[in-house]
């Protein structure tokens, strides 16, 4: 998706010439500059953002120095079958004291590092071969033996240390109005009062003799590079700018040569501009660096107090969130520093993915394996390497009293914490947490939904504001903070169901093997039972309920699109079924059975049962709607008028864990997101011909891993949400990187075509709560003078109550900001549905009701950060939406559903309105102390003590907490 949009990016060919008219140098930027549109009815600085996020933070990637130094661990060495060495390391952790035990590997090879989490089993070894194989490395040059050196740390880390530095040094260039060379813009001696008001908002004065904090290449001696500086600290991350007006100044030397050595080597620059809106405007093309890739054009408007934002980025850059707003003013100074400078670390990140830097930091990552395989292999016969045999298990708890095992250990976590701390002292790590960006409400906040659910959950669908659950006692409906209604009971086990309002109908498939069927059922008849308080219904009630053609189905899936018609596919082992909604079909009012309403179009035969299993509107809707199927280790397309057959991707693995295919749609073109084991693929739908059986690679596909298997993946743009046995990883769909991991215990997905429903565990009542408060408090444990097994406890501890509750993610928050803007659509709806009168629940802002505005999303938030111009139509799109889908009878619910959408969150007003202008930031010298114990480094006695700070801080009324966090159920991988 992320190369497809780059086909549309508008590059200017930005020339800068001197006075002769000789060109200089000629390059290509994309620009973003938020929305052309001026006139739409939001003023400038007063929305509320929720989608300014770090992409990849460290606290997620830094995975060796957060949870394997300084504790017992192990590392193993080998050579692929190709006979690159690699370098394999397993710790054995906890969820940040979430009391959720889990293994953490890391692979290290030429091409980069690759990190899963694999689930602990206090009853199952896991071995060496299982770890590798879901790494998908299953052929050796060499096994794999352990490492028992404790010095192997320091070269594990210096491994690490080339995903990037931690710590950023920016560009700080101050232009006056008129200045169109870099020339002038680099020989201003002073800068303006607006200027200095900048600097003040971005960081602190500092001196910088004898400053011992992250110097960004300064001196910090002799005063040859100034004697200030701007410095800051943001989310863990250092970062000292490099100002044009403090370096030195030299009235001989007319380039500045000592001013453009430092801010023309820097990736990310801040090019602060005077003047007027009208003035001539800044262009990279001014500036002669081929080593600054992106520039951020700030103005400042000195009538109404806002900054204005814009962003060139160098075409090979990847794209990087957070988009600008529309218009791109910032009223809100504090709002303004938060999001540039999330917006220029994710740029630099995003800069080291471009070819040049990938290349250079694959090459030294090569060298540098290659080198300490060739120091270790001298060893190899020596102690030095343990020869354990392959398929033996990991080492768990050492349970022998041999005191030369627990000196041994001792010494590794000794040594490891002392590199811990000068990790840190030299600035090369994460050092705080505790900042205004995880303070404030993040969209994936979670309520409480319905308290002690103790049934087991098999599915379900959301119905109006209520749930419609299938569980081991029924089907039971849910209201927020009401007592559970039993809808069918436990004779009729619903495996699977989709509630379509607008059609009132419900959708189900029921029983197993043989005996399962399709049924379905008219939602307002249903309606009506539970108003006439009646009995639920069984089995033998619903027997005319039943689709015949079904009998033995074990998968079915509709098209989630609005069209003219619904579709439905059944899988009936590897005979595919397709079931149509007759176009003049009645609805319930008219008394006629909901079989009645479908019919039967054709059977397509497989070559075996599908998994998995997605339908994919075709452009026209006519002969070209598509089904995706998943089995064996290929996902395919199956025309559904033809029944023609094309490979779309083949999954190269030995053992495949099909999660799920998930339809997005980019300016009316139709894609997949294909999630299995570790890996999710974006693969554009090319159009069907028949003439060959395998799908072209497109430009357009890219790809990224997960740090857990999920059980299953839920996509609202722009985030898509993987969710595991214990925790829920959230990342972009853009680009596919993470922005939290969320620790979620026992978490189960219950329903997620409207608002987001799951089912999980909170233990109350003893001193190991899990709430954030007292997680943050938690510091490291001590060095220990022998091995001492981390305190996973098999079930809770004493005066411990483990509560079983369902929650709900608004999916209005996830997508919110859109639904406050309009928007235009990419698709326009083949026929508008057939309005019926329906008398049900009004409908709540729904997931499967608002896909076109998903795809008014995503194309939306593509154009912003490609800097294409839209038009904008004059409708809300909760409005627009109403007026598309929603019958007459739901015309007074939607009004008000319309309001309540378009009303400003008075809890998230409250949270930004606490919200410290001076979290982020530190004292020349010293860090500040924070609720998470923190303490100066230069008085720091406790290594440990030192690092506390590895859970952020908390946030009321959500389940999960804003700490780094990995956990999955993984599938039997032996």
């Amino acid at each position: 998706m992320q190369a497809a949009w780059r086909q549309d990016i508008p590059m200017d060919i930005l020339i800068s010439s001197d006075a002769d008219g000789a060109i200089q140098r000629a390059g290509r930027f994309r620009v973003e500059n938020g929305s052309s549109d001026e006139s739409c009815g939001q003023a400038p600085g007063v929305w509320r953002r929720m989608d300014v996020h770090l992409e990849n933070p460290e606290y997620h990637t830094r995975w060796y120095f957060k949870y394997f130094l300084g504790k017992v661990h192990q590392n193993y060495i080998g050579t692929d079958a190709e006979r690159n060495p690699f370098f394999l390391s397993v710790v054995l952790s906890d969820q940040n004291n979430q009391r959720v035990p889990q293994y953490r590997a890391i692979l290290w090879r030429k091409t980069g590092s690759q990190k899963i989490c694999l689930s602990y089993c206090p009853t199952k070894t896991l071995s060496v071969k299982s770890i590798l194989s879901a790494m998908n490395l299953d052929k050796f040059e060499k096994s794999p033996r352990e490492i028992l050196n404790p010095e192997i740390q320091k070269d594990l880390l210096v491994l690490e240390e080339q995903e990037g530095s931690v710590n950023f040094k920016f560009g700080v260039l101050y232009a006056k109005d008129g200045q169109l060379t870099d020339d002038e813009m680099f020989s201003n001696e002073a800068g303006s009062e607006s200027f200095q008001k900048l600097l003040d908002l971005l960081g602190d004065s500092v001196t910088l003799k004898s400053w011992i904090g992250y110097r960004g290449g300064l001196d910090t001696k002799n005063d040859t590079t100034g004697t200030h500086s701007v410095y800051t600290v943001y989310q863990g991350h250092e970062i000292m700018f490099h100002v044009s007006t403090m370096l030195p100044y030299s009235k001989e030397n007319k380039q500045q040569v000592e001013r453009k050595r430092h801010i023309g080597n820097d990736i990310v620059t801040i090019v602060f501009q005077e003047g007027e809106e009208s003035s001539p405007s800044f262009k990279p093309s001014m500036i002669r660096s081929h080593f600054t890739h992106i520039f951020a054009l700030v103005r400042y408007n000195k009538q109404n107090g806002g900054y204005r934002l814009k962003i060139f980025s160098e075409e090979s850059v990847p794209l990087f969130g957070p988009p600008l707003p529309s218009p791109p003013v910032f009223t809100d100074h504090q709002e303004f520093r938060d999001f540039l400078l999330v917006k220029l670390i994710n740029g630099e990140k995003a800069t080291l993915e471009t070819p040049t830097f990938a290349q250079k930091r694959q090459r030294t990552l090569d060298m540098l394996i290659r080198s300490l395989y060739q120091d270790l292999m001298p060893d190899l016969h020596k102690n030095m390497l343990n020869r354990r045999s392959l398929s033996d298990v990991l080492p768990e708890s050492p349970k022998s009293a041999r005191k030369k095992e627990e000196a041994r250990q001792a010494e590794f976590v000794r040594i490891g914490q002392a590199l811990k701390l000068k990790t840190i002292v030299r600035g090369d790590a994460p050092t705080s947490l505790a900042t205004t960006g995880l303070c404030r409400r993040e969209p994936w906040e979670s309520q409480c939904f319905c308290n002690n659910f103790s049934h087991e959950a098999v599915g379900g669908d959301s119905w109006g504001p209520s749930l419609l659950v299938s569980t081991d006692s029924g089907v039971l409906l849910i209201d927020d903070g009401q007592p559970a209604i039993p809808v069918f009971d436990r004779s009729l086990q619903i495996r699977q169901m989709h509630v379509l309002e607008p059609l009132d109908l419900l959708i189900t498939r029921a029983d197993k093997g043989k005996d399962a069927r399709l049924y379905v059922f008219w939602l307002s008849a249903i309606r009506k039972d539970l108003e006439d308080n009646q009995a639920p219904r069984n089995k033998y009630e619903c027997r005319e309920n039943k689709l015949e053609k079904t009998r033995g189905c074990h998968l079915y899936a509709i098209n989630t699109h609005h069209s003219h018609e619904l579709r439905v596919v059944v899988a009936i082992r590897n005979k595919l079924l397709l079931v149509t909604r007759k176009p003049t079909a009645l609805n319930s009012g008219a008394g006629s059975s909901p079989v009645e309403a479908f019919q039967y179009i054709r059977e397509i035969c497989l070559s075996d049962p599908p998994m998995v299993m997605t339908l994919v509107d075709g452009p026209t809707g006519e002969n070209d709607n598509l089904i995706c199927v998943a089995y064996r280790h290929q996902y395919d397309l199956v025309n559904e008028s033809t029944g023609e057959t094309g490979r779309l991707h083949y999954v190269d693995a030995s053992r495949v864990h099909f999660v799920a295919a998930i339809d997005v749609y980019e300016d009316g073109e139709a894609g997949l997101l294909l999630c299995y084991n570790y890996s999710c693929f974006y693969k554009k739908v090319s159009p069907f011909n028949g003439a060959s059986p395998l799908m072209p690679p497109s430009a357009s596909d890219f790809h990224f891993s997960w740090n857990q298997i999920p059980h299953a993946v839920v996509c609202a743009f722009p985030y898509i949400l993987a969710f595991t046995t214990d925790s829920i990883e959230i990342r972009l769909v853009v680009n596919g990187n993470l922005v939290h991991t969320a620790v979620v215990p026992e978490l189960q997905l219950v329903a997620s075509r409207s608002d987001i429903y799951f089912k999980a565990s909170t233990t109350t009542g003893g001193s190991s709560n899990s709430s954030s408060k007292d997680t943050s408090s938690h510091s490291s444990p001590q060095t220990p003078t022998g091995y001492q097994p981390p305190p996973f406890p098999g079930s809770p501890g004493e005066g411990d109550v483990h509560c079983r509750n369902i929650y709900k993610i608004l999916l209005s928050n996830l997508v919110g900001r859109s639904i406050e803007r309009p928007l235009k659509s990419p698709l326009v709806p083949k026929v508008a549905p057939t309005p019926t009168v329906i008398a049900c629940t009004p409908v709540t802002h729904s997931l499967s009701l608002s896909r076109m505005e998903i795809k008014e999303i995503a194309s939306r938030t593509r154009k912003e950060l490609l800097g294409k111009r839209t038009t904008t139509p004059t409708l809300h799109l909760c409005s627009h939406k109403a007026q598309l889908f929603l019958s007459p009878g739901l015309s007074e619910g939607s009004q008000r559903q319309k309001k309540l959408s378009q009303k400003p969150g008075e809890d998230e007003a409250k949270q930004e309105a606490v919200r410290s202008t001076s979290t982020d930031r530190i004292n020349a010298g010293s860090f500040e102390s924070s609720s998470e114990g923190q303490r100066p480094l230069s008085t720091s006695s406790d290594p440990e003590s030192t690092v506390s700070a590895e859970d952020s801080p908390p946030f009321s009324g959500c389940l999960f907490h804003l700490t780094a966090s990995f956990d999955e159920d993984i599938v039997d991988l032996k």
